[in-house]
């Protein structure tokens, strides 16, 4: 890698953490400074501004999530294991964190507003991705006959999401594994008893 790159790099990942730990509005550009010891000048030679930044910052958070998830999707062989991966994987996020500070996705979604509408935009477009993530397995599945024809693609993906984002934030506040594993738990049944032939 060019030094450049390096240096870009170095950037985004104090970025990372500093956004997805400490927020993005109480995140600012001197505290990126304080933590990669470089200068304002030198962090605005590859960020045109701190917007920018936080965008590029989401995004790799976001990459190296959906680059973990796809793989584990496409080493299953059948749409309860692939489902189950996503579960398990939103289980395995409270003790082994891609990202100090909890899940990106639930961090940015409480914080953008209507006055951070780019921002906003990128979390709804990976909020997409995942849904249709979830859509797609339940489809081949139904393809594949291993999923009732009734069942509603959309319905699976919102209840499984908002489920899980909400066991991440339950048991990340209480500091334990209780709720995401009860919530594992009780959509592994629902989707062997209602989802699944």
């Amino acid at each position: 890698m060019k030094s450049s790159e390096i240096t870009k790099s170095k950037v985004l990942q104090e970025a990372i953490t500093l956004f997805n730990t400490k927020g993005y509005r109480a995140t600012s550009l001197s505290d990126i400074t304080n933590a990669t010891g470089l200068t304002k000048g030198a962090i605005y030679r590859h960020f045109e501004n701190k917007e920018q930044l936080e965008i590029e910052a989401f995004q790799k958070m976001m990459h190296s999530i959906f680059e973990t998830l796809q793989k584990r999707i496409k080493a299953e062989r059948n749409t309860r294991d692939k489902l189950f991966c996503v579960l398990e994987l939103f289980q395995d996020y409270i003790n082994e964190p891609f990202f100090s500070g909890g899940c990106p996705l639930l961090n940015v979604s409480t914080e953008v507003d209507d006055t951070t509408m780019i921002l906003k935009d990128k979390a709804l477009q990976a909020l997409t991705v995942f849904r249709n993530s979830i859509e797609t397995i339940v489809i081949n599945g139904k393809t594949h006959k291993e999923v009732n024809a009734i069942v509603n693609e959309k319905l699976v993906a919102i209840v499984m999401i908002s489920s899980l984002e909400g066991g991440i934030m339950m048991s990340k506040l209480q500091d334990s594994n209780n709720d995401i594993e009860t919530v594992v738990k009780h959509l592994k049944n629902w989707i062997v008893a209602d989802v699944l032939l």
